[in-house]
């Protein structure tokens, strides 16, 4: 345990803060998810939706180094080709 005030203070910030980010990367996750049901069930504007939504989501969590840029970055681009995949005409 902490005994200075400043080292009692960080303590308290850093349990906030770890409760935030793990909050924000489930949300992620489970965006992630629904955007690969909606992959599933064959629904394009339904796909459409579900890839704004986590495409926003993962920009706002790099934006605040809640997940590395890359991380996010690559994300979307690989969630970007499953929806370029599904809504491609087949021949």
């Amino acid at each position: 345990m902490p005994h200075t005030h400043t080292a009692k203070k960080r303590l308290r910030q850093n349990t906030k803060r770890r409760l935030k980010n793990r909050a924000a990367k489930k949300s992620i996750k489970l965006q992630l998810k629904k955007v690969f049901e909606a992959a599933e069930s064959g629904n394009a504007d339904l796909l459409k939706q579900e890839y704004n939504k986590a495409a926003m989501k993962l920009d706002k969590a790099a934006a605040k180094r809640v997940v590395h840029p890359n991380l996010a970055g690559r994300k979307k681009s690989q969630l970007a080709r499953l929806l370029n995949a599904k809504a491609a005409p087949k021949p």
